[in-house]
Order: structure tokens, then sequence, then C-alpha cells
């Protein structure tokens, strides 16, 4: 299969955090993401060196890393496209033999932490239908949060719901989130906000970045440039949680809201 020929790519690009209060802190730095097409997952695994899926390489997709149903004793016979075909059978949306895409970090030399997954998902006539946000936190618990067609807006899905999910200590689960994803093309650009009660923003979060050929050599590049990316990722969590804790942000315990966490996947 000839590079041309893929639906997938990375996208090389800066996350960047912005709190607004109760104290401004702000930080960013370099990643690169996979963008994936399910279908082509198998055949990059035969034909690439550094890419497989479910066993060690350099960069592993590993299906039991997303979304699996039933929440309670998932069934992990059952690859990731299946899973999320009938996440989105249950929101009302069939899309047949449609392309699923999905935006994520990989397994990395045997270890993976990815914070959050971003599925676009297609009919059969190519057209975009919907979009999941998968988002983990440190506990390694997950929820899904979907995006119908009545949250598409040009080549946006724009929504803001009900968080009800621990995803830090320094922010009360009693938020919404506030998605604005664009369709990935030659650049990719993310925006996910976080609103207290009382309707007003207090943190900013973007991904943005550039397209690059998913290649053997894109990815020895990108491994040498980014070394460890999930490594990365979750030491970068955790240095920056130290810098509000001394910063003295309130600290809010999972267990003091345990009634805000629903429809979690894999509870701790």
């Amino acid at each position: 299969m000839a590079d041309t020929a893929l639906n997938s790519c990375l996208y090389k690009a800066r996350v960047m955090h912005h709190r607004l209060a109760p104290k401004v802190h702000s930080f960013h730095y370099d990643v690169f993401m996979f963008y994936l097409d399910l279908d082509e997952i198998d055949c990059m695994d035969k034909r690439m060196k550094f890419m497989s899926r479910n066993r060690f390489n350099l960069f592993n997709f590993r299906d039991r890393d997303h979304l699996q149903l039933p929440r309670e004793n998932p069934d992990t016979s059952k690859n990731t496209r299946q899973h999320i075909t009938a996440y989105l059978q249950s929101n009302g949306v069939d899309i047949g033999n449609g392309r699923i895409m999905v935006l994520t970090n990989l397994c990395t030399l045997g270890y993976q932490f990815n914070p959050v997954s971003f599925y676009f998902c297609y009919d059969e006539n190519g057209q975009i239908a919907c979009s999941i946000v998968e988002v983990c936190n440190t506990f390694l618990e997950m929820k899904p949060y979907f995006l119908g067609a009545d949250t598409k807006q040009a080549d946006q899905f724009k929504l803001n719901t009900e968080k009800y999910f621990y995803v830090s200590p320094f922010i009360d689960m009693d938020t919404n989130f506030d998605f604005d994803l664009h369709i990935p093309g030659e650049k990719l650009q993310v925006k996910i906000d976080d609103y207290d009660k009382a309707g007003k923003r207090f943190f900013i979060s973007t991904l943005s970045g550039v397209k690059k050929s998913l290649t053997d050599a894109n990815l020895v590049l990108y491994f040498i440039s980014f070394p460890l990316i999930t490594l990365k990722v979750i030491t970068l969590i955790h240095w920056q949680a130290l810098r509000l804790w001394l910063k003295k942000i309130p600290f809010h315990k999972k267990e003091d809201q345990k009634e805000l966490q629903k429809e979690v996947y894999r509870p701790y």
C-alpha cells in the first residue's frame, strides 16, 4: 500500500493549557499524535516495522486501551471498530461500513497513558456523521462523550455538556466540558474548555498541529524528537499538578463527589 493511499497519518502538534481561575496558570508542550483509520491498522501492522497491533513494538495500537462494551465485564474478543460501532448504535447512529478515524497516542515501548482520544465517524457515503471524545484520567478510568449530528456546525463539532467525571483533582467535577472539534485535515485544531455552573469559563485547552505522513522514517524521527511520548505526557501531568499544589489551588478528592462519577468505563 502506497503512503498516498492511506487515510491514516500523523500530526505534529502542540498542547496548550491556560487556567483563568482561581489563579492563572499556563503551560504548553510539543507532541505528535496518530490519526488512524481503524480499518487500516491490520494492514499497517503487516507493512510497517515500527508500528503494530496488540503486540510489543516501538508503537503499538492496543484495542484494550480504548472503549469496550459493556461497561461491566467488557467483551475483549472484539476490536475497537466493533466496540465503537456498537456504541454508535446505542446512540442511534448506524454508519454501516463507513470509515472511523481515531486521533490518539499509541502504546510506546510497552507503556501507555492517553488522556484523550477523538473519533470521527463517517457514513458509507463518506459524509461525516458524528464524533466521540474518549477521556481518560490518571486512574485509567474512561468516559466517552458523544457528539451527534445535531452538534455539527460546518466543519466542526461543538458541545457543552456536564462533565460527570473526575479528570483533575484541581478541577471540581461539578463543571462542564465545552468541546470544539474541527474535523482533521491538513491542520489539526481541537479545543476543550471548562465552564463552572455559573457559565463562566475558567480553563482553556487547545491541541493544534500539522499533518505528516505515517511512515517508518517519520516514526523513528518522532520517537527521537519526542522520546517516550506517553511517559512524557504522564510526567508533565504530575509536574503541573505539583505546581498547582504549590500555588495552593483547591484540591478535590475523588471520594468527596462519588455521585458525580456517571457512566464511567473501567472504574477504579
